[in-house]
């Protein structure tokens, strides 16, 4: 049966995208239909009322941000060839051999490549535009995350008690006080790490956008905001942005070390303020995701099953850790851990040269 549902996941997961995600929004938007409810609102006012709202913010934070972030993304990409033949300048510099060591000839080969990355691109958006017009794929794609996401969202936050306790039901009597507390574990879980690593992820985006904007750093606002979101995988985000920006910074400022140096310091800094205090504070220690856990979670899951897998990668990181942390307390709770050696266990150990005919 999980094989089969492994396979229909593979099968079918351009189509799962958006029940997937209106799964994932209803998870996320149910605490709070449920407190509106408590106050007295009906549950399908709130439900229209707290997904409406959410369109309204992100069509209007899409409208307010995509601008900008278009606006330096096509700045960065048309300047992109320069900055590599700066750094290969600067690598090849017959006074400086021990840059063109080190990165000179990695460099040379990025910039004999580029024209035919720019080949390829353009390829690739000639394809993109046919299957666009031919097949619509696409807009497709694009209708089911705007249009039907919302819809599922709603029908799965007006119904979400009378599905859990439809689930309740299936389980047997005598194990569904195990179950219930599993599956507390499993949502503490996973509501802690979402909410602490996405105000984690938001507050790092805004102190790399501000800082690297403050030095001067060209592109300092689209690397400082990508470096911020992409720090939902950990670490990630953080070694990403550091490589780009210090690229940047080394073709921008060239020869001032104290510049160039500056950069690296941020995303140190950044990266420690996640770890020490960030982390703790809106992550928790109750969340119990190990961060490596978390990033083979996301990379494999992402492989196997698309964006779909990314969706579902940490919820079930979440529930594969709490089953197993379950099965480790009940093997060490087991007869099998607790039992003592048997006489024949003693007698060998007493005389290990006598062993088992």
């Amino acid at each position: 049966m999980l094989a089969a549902l492994i396979a229909a996941v593979v099968l079918l997961r351009e189509v799962l995208l958006p029940f997937v995600a209106g799964m994932v929004l209803a998870y996320l938007l149910d605490p709070l239909a449920s407190r509106l409810e408590r106050l007295g609102m009906n549950r399908l006012l709130a439900t229209l009322t707290i997904v409406g709202l959410l369109v309204v913010g992100v069509v209007g934070l899409t409208a307010l941000t995509a601008p900008v972030i278009v606006r330096e993304l096509a700045y960065f990409i048309d300047n992109f060839p320069l900055y590599v033949r700066q750094l290969h300048g600067l690598a090849t510099d017959p006074e400086r051999p021990w840059l063109s060591k080190i990165i000179g000839e990695g460099l040379g080969h990025a910039e004999q490549s580029i024209g035919e990355l720019t080949s390829l691109a353009t390829d690739w958006f000639g394809a993109f535009a046919r299957s666009v017009w031919s097949g619509g794929r696409a807009l497709i794609s694009v209708f089911s995350l705007s249009v039907v996401t919302p819809i599922v969202a709603c029908y799965l936050i007006y119904d979400w008690n009378k599905m859990i306790a439809a689930i309740d039901n299936w389980v047997p009597p005598a194990q569904r006080d195990t179950v219930r507390a599993l599956a507390r574990e499993v949502d503490d879980t996973i509501g802690g790490f979402v909410i602490g690593q996405g105000a984690l992820c938001l507050i790092l985006a805004l102190f790399y956008a501000a800082t690297l904007s403050l030095i001067g750093l060209k592109h300092g606002i689209l690397i400082g905001i990508a470096a911020g979101l992409i720090s939902f995988v950990p670490y990630l985000g953080s070694l990403t942005g550091l490589v780009v920006s210090t690229c940047v910074a080394v073709a921008q400022f060239w020869p001032s070390w104290t510049l160039i140096a500056t950069v690296p310091a941020i995303f140190f800094v950044g990266q420690s303020l996640a770890d020490y205090v960030l982390s703790p504070y809106l992550v928790g220690r109750r969340v119990h995701l190990n961060p490596v856990w978390v990033m083979f979670a996301l990379f494999a899951f992402g492989y196997l099953f698309g964006f779909v897998g990314l969706l579902i990668a940490v919820p079930l990181a979440a529930a594969i850790g709490v089953l197993m942390r379950f099965a480790l307390r009940q093997y060490y709770a087991s007869p099998l851990y607790a039992a003592g050696p048997t006489a024949s266990d003693r007698a060998l150990s007493t005389h290990p040269e006598k062993g088992p005919d």
